[in-house]
């Protein structure tokens, strides 16, 4: 894979995984289904487990592709408030939309 198409990989892959916990009903987005609906704080605790996956893919990849870079606090301070910007849509979705009917 190319290094292009590895970036794009991962922007795809964190959009989709930010919003996962804010549109999937289900507990760590594959187990059973919640009955009465997950609690903020769990679907706060899946996107910090999604957070650290797409990390984890996004090393992978860098691997791959070569020497991996070092990364300070630098790194996790711009990626973290990054991450939660790309849930926005996902929380817009389940908690400030007015559901008619």
């Amino acid at each position: 894979m190319s290094l292009s198409g590895s970036v794009w990989l991962i922007i795809v892959a964190a959009f989709m995984a930010a919003n996962g916990p804010f549109v999937n009903q289900r507990w760590g987005l594959l187990g059973p289904v919640a009955s009465a609906g997950k609690p903020l704080f769990a679907r706060l605790a899946e996107l910090v487990v999604l957070y650290f996956m797409v990390g984890g893919l996004a090393l992978l990849l860098e691997r791959r592709a070569g020497q991996i870079a070092p990364q300070g606090w630098e790194f996790y301070a711009i990626t973290g408030p990054l991450f939660l910007t790309l849930a926005f849509p996902g929380f817009v979705y389940r908690y400030l939309l007015r559901r008619h009917g």
